[in-house]
């Protein structure tokens, strides 16, 4: 892979996802587009690139899957999850007592992880019976949505969980290799595939909203475009989850900061 192809896959990513690709991500752009160029039997990244670009309908879609990054595991910075339990559910029962109805959002959702540990966090939590819950996931990657769904994971993937978290919302295969999401849990999970960069067709407004590891790969500008989207379709007092290298520094002043990459809007 030379500079130059390097440049028009970074061109590409940025044009088609957002995505801003720097030099530091050329070994993981390296490995993923070379699964292509062999699949396609080319003879070079160029080759590929320019089928690529005579050929948008045929092979876009491929291409944003390997690029776009889904590294994920079940409940990933669990803090988030302590808190929103401990805390943010709490607040969320008592304001909606009357409406009983919540509304959430895992925006880059990849293989449902998030999503599915948001789920396993409000049945833990407990007392939504008679409750509309609606928990909407999105993600730009079509395949790992296809892996979501279907809610089916390998037994190392749950490997760091509690025994009585893997009993109570995963039924293990008859092999013991493959784990499945409970009925219960997904219950409330509904996937889309979405662009953040592209019209939102949903109308919230959501009472939290889980956005993390998503804006890294976006620049400065575009990322305050996003908060202002998010800060928008939060009510005012909602909650919003963000990555452990992201901050609102300097982004939005809509949003106070709780810690722990949490915030909380306020206007």
């Amino acid at each position: 892979m030379t500079d130059n192809d390097f440049q028009r896959i970074s061109d590409l990513a940025g044009r088609y996802t957002g995505i801003v690709l720097g030099i530091q991500k050329r070994d993981m752009v390296y490995g993923r587009i070379a699964r292509r160029v062999r699949k396609l039997n080319l003879a070079s990244f160029t080759h590929y690139l320019d089928f690529l670009e005579t050929n948008p309908d045929q092979e876009l879609s491929n291409f944003i899957n390997v690029i776009t990054t889904n590294l994920t595991s079940f409940f990933r910075e669990n803090h988030h999850f302590e808190y929103l339990h401990k805390t943010v559910l709490k607040e969320v029962v008592r304001k909606n007592s009357e409406s009983k109805r919540i509304r959430i959002w895992s925006a880059g959702c990849s293989t449902g992880m998030e999503p599915y540990s948001i789920a396993m966090t409000l049945l833990k939590y407990g007392g939504f019976s008679g409750w509309d819950v609606k928990l909407l996931a999105t993600d730009l990657d079509s395949e790992v949505l296809d892996k979501a769904r279907a809610g089916v994971y390998s037994s190392s993937e749950v490997d760091g969980l509690e025994e009585s978290t893997i009993k109570n919302y995963f039924q293990r295969g008859s092999d013991g290799k493959e784990v499945k999401i409970k009925d219960k849990v997904g219950q409330f999970v509904h996937f889309k595939r979405l662009n953040l960069l592209e019209s939102w067709p949903m109308s919230g407004p959501f009472d939290f909203i889980f956005c993390r590891n998503v804006v890294i790969y976006f620049d400065k500008p575009t990322q305050k475009v996003l908060f202002e989207r998010y800060a928008e379709m939060l009510v005012v007092g909602g909650y919003l989850f963000i990555g452990h290298s992201e901050n609102l520094h300097g982004i939005s002043d809509r949003f106070e900061n709780i810690g722990n990459t949490i915030y909380r809007k306020i206007r």
